[in-house]
């Protein structure tokens, strides 16, 4: 514990670290992974005691690290030593990292991995010291990909920070990418560039991603997270993940899969967050299921996992039962909006609204919990037809937790481009595009119309009230009724009392008085510290306030002993009559010529089955 920074990884046996009479000790190379976190609205670092999800760019890049250390890729007389921080859960001190290097002979690579827009402005800030002590920087990510994938010119931040010095690396560090930065790194000559955009990487047998029981038990219930897949083949105008991760689909193998299990597992980890864009769409995903299911029956692993699916998966036969036998308990999807015309300007033409009910109540056959997402602030959008829509929302679908996002030309998506290029204006400040703040006009709604639509759909949808029908629901269908009131209780808690996304969320935010954003003035310590502490203080009574009352309405539900025969619009079979009835479909915009579409397909569908 002498040094914080010192990994779990790089510890080793002191009586074995000593080199035999006459020899030389091995020279030693520090390679520093830091997922740096956003500034708050006060400008500080965004860091927590407890985060929510761990960064899987962190474990993909930990685990290739510990690979070419195992592989001695600097020579054998080098001892490669890393270090992984995540600065969600984790203060960043620079002079202490600094140090550790100069004493260890001042080789290293600062590495600022899965660096998103949102956080660029903090990580070209968090390299300066590193820079100024004349360490090698690199930093990657979807920011720096998705401008160089989508943009025909360097934008004048990326241009800024290589200016000063930081290295790019742009697409994906398997296939002995990570070797090259870490060679130039040691012989002190990185490139201004590396791009491997549009050479995507096989991820089959690549080392697996895995962080240190020290890391993952930095977030709340100590959950980590891998990928079995990455690329999607749809073309959704906000997504930039289709031009960095490529709209071809690549895999793990099954052996991969219990690779990252079994490991995980020898630490105490058995919660995933699978980050697959869309888990239902991995051609393996039979195989990959039935390998979960193995390792839970035969080796008795109790895996949680929460996976992301489309709108569509409930058709792809055994999917969800496999699912589900697989340890998948929560799912989420993204139903992006509940107007088809609306959709139609995404490209999210895969998401019909007709399969909505049908899917949800599929999932809703297992204990298993439900979380949207909804886009606010799409073209056809207007503040009465929001309201009106989370209305239906509430009444109509099976959905435990919704989290409501900004409509945000992230850099790397096609929305991003075109915009850029066109001239329009858009916020200045990359902080701001976590899709949690508006960054641009709107074409029918004014700013405050849109902000306020935005702030109001947090709590119309997390209003006591609907809480408590939610809680009903999930009895009533035998659902996971912990986790269910726990998710209210933190969706509800940080938008609509702090301004935050819940997924940004944690417990305990710790600040550094004398880490705040440089263009911000430095409190004094006398008005840093009380407001810090009062804050802290009335923000964890306020949500104790909100657990104890969600405890309190549980229990109210649970004493009633016809709590199972509790039924309402939203978890009723759904039915033909349904299309005649439901706002879904009757009062959304384009709802009626879904409903026809839908009728025509399931007319055209036997005579498909004879051709």
């Amino acid at each position: 514990m002498a040094n914080r920074y010192h990994s779990m990884t790089a510890i080793v046996n002191p009586a074995m670290d000593k080199p035999p009479t006459g020899q030389r000790p091995p020279e030693v190379f520090h390679l520093v992974l830091i997922t740096p976190t956003k500034y708050d609205e006060d400008g500080y670092p965004l860091v927590w005691w407890r985060s929510v999800l761990p960064s899987n760019s962190l474990a993909a890049l930990n685990g290739l690290g510990r690979d070419c250390r195992d592989r001695h890729v600097l020579g054998q007389d080098v001892e490669i030593r890393l270090t992984a921080i995540d600065e969600a859960n984790r203060l960043v001190r620079p002079k202490q990292i600094i140090e550790m290097v100069q004493r260890d002979g001042g080789r290293c690579l600062i590495a600022l991995v899965g660096v998103q827009s949102n956080q660029f402005p903090r990580a070209v800030d968090l390299a300066q010291p590193f820079l100024a002590a004349g360490l090698p920087v690199c930093l990657g990510g979807f920011h720096v990909s998705g401008c160089f994938a989508m943009l025909p010119e360097t934008t004048p931040e990326i241009q800024a920070a290589m200016d000063q010095g930081i290295s790019l690396f742009l697409g994906e560090a398997e296939e002995g990418r990570l070797d090259e930065i870490l060679r130039d790194a040691y012989e002190n000559r990185l490139k201004p560039v590396y791009d491997y955009l549009g050479q995507l990487p096989t991820i089959a047998g690549a080392p697996i991603p895995i962080l240190d029981e020290e890391d993952i038990k930095r977030t709340m219930g100590w959950i980590s997270s891998f990928d079995v897949g990455r690329g999607c083949p749809y073309k959704c105008s906000f997504c930039t993940i289709i031009n960095v991760h490529g709209r071809k689909s690549r895999f793990r193998t099954t052996a991969d899969l219990e690779r990252i299990v079994l490991e995980n597992d020898a630490q105490g980890i058995r919660q995933f967050f699978v980050t697959d864009d869309n888990l239902a769409r991995n051609q393996n995903w039979s195989a990959l299921f039935d390998t979960l299911i193995r390792l839970r029956e035969e080796q008795g692993i109790k895996l949680e996992l929460s996976v992301q699916v489309d709108t569509r998966c409930h058709q792809i036969p055994g999917f969800i039962d496999k699912a589900a036998a697989a340890g998948v308990n929560t799912v989420f999807i993204g139903l992006e909006n509940i107007n088809p015309d609306n959709l139609e300007t995404t490209g999210k033409a895969q998401n019909r609204i007709t399969d909505y009910r049908e899917m949800l109540l599929a999932w809703k056959r297992h204990p298993v919990t439900i979380c949207a997402g909804y886009i606010v602030g799409l073209p056809f959008d207007t503040k009465e037809s929001l309201m009106r829509d989370v209305e239906i929302i509430k009444r109509e679908l099976a959905i435990d937790h919704i989290f409501f996002t900004m409509l945000t030309p992230l850099p790397g998506s096609a929305d991003h481009a075109r915009i850029y290029q066109s001239g329009e204006w858009m916020d200045p400040d990359l902080t701001r595009y976590n899709t949690n703040f508006r960054v641009i006009h709107h074409p029918r709604m004014t700013d405050e119309e849109w902000d306020d639509a935005y702030r109001e759909m947090w709590r119309r949808y997390y209003s006591w009230d609907h809480m408590t029908r939610m809680l009903k629901r999930a009895h009533a269908l035998r659902g996971d009724i912990r986790k269910t009131r726990n998710y209210l209780g933190w969706y509800h808690h940080f938008p609509i009392n702090l301004g935050l996304h819940p997924l940004e969320g944690g417990l305990v935010q710790l600040r550094s008085r004398l880490d705040r954003r440089p263009t911000l003035p430095r409190e004094h310590p006398l008005v840093f510290y009380p407001k810090y502490f009062f804050r802290e203080a009335r923000d964890m009574l306020t949500f104790w306030r909100i657990v104890r009352r969600m405890r309190r309405i549980d229990a109210r539900i649970a004493a009633d002993p016809e709590r199972f025969a509790y039924r309402d619009e939203a978890i009723t079979p759904p039915s033909e009559q349904d299309f005649d009835d439901l706002a879904l479909y009757q009062d959304t915009r384009g709802g009626r010529e879904a409903v026809a579409k839908a009728a025509e397909r399931k007319a055209a569908a036997p005579r498909r089955r004879v051709a």
